[in-house]
């Protein structure tokens, strides 16, 4: 199994197992956005039927479980990605500003 998946700022790297501390995070609507464009309003998302969304509370790590016929990650302005059925940390691009780094907008 490849281990890593990237479309824009998204990164999807595969992992052994979720960790049990990390909460699932109710999806609303028919999707699962794992990265929303706060310029453009498009998002990262999968189909909800086939992917769960967890949280680490403390660290704010997230991560996907992937269902056994494997997912496409959607976005408006990307071509989509099938992502098979495994275990995922979900990490985002982050930017050098002074002082802090930020996550990468779209």
């Amino acid at each position: 199994m490849p281990g890593q998946y990237r479309q824009g700022d998204v990164l999807l790297c595969a992992i052994d197992r979720i960790p049990s501390a990390a909460a699932r995070v109710k999806p609303e609507g028919d999707r699962v956005v794992v990265a929303e464009g706060e310029l453009t309003g498009h998002a990262h998302a999968f189909e909800r039927k086939r992917v769960r969304l967890f949280r680490h509370k403390k660290s704010q790590r997230s991560f996907l479980l992937i269902g056994k016929a494997g997912a496409q990650l959607r976005h408006e302005e990307h071509d989509p990605i099938p992502v098979p059925e495994g275990c995922y940390e979900l990490r985002r691009q982050r930017e050098y500003a002074p002082r802090s780094a930020r996550l990468v907008r779209d």
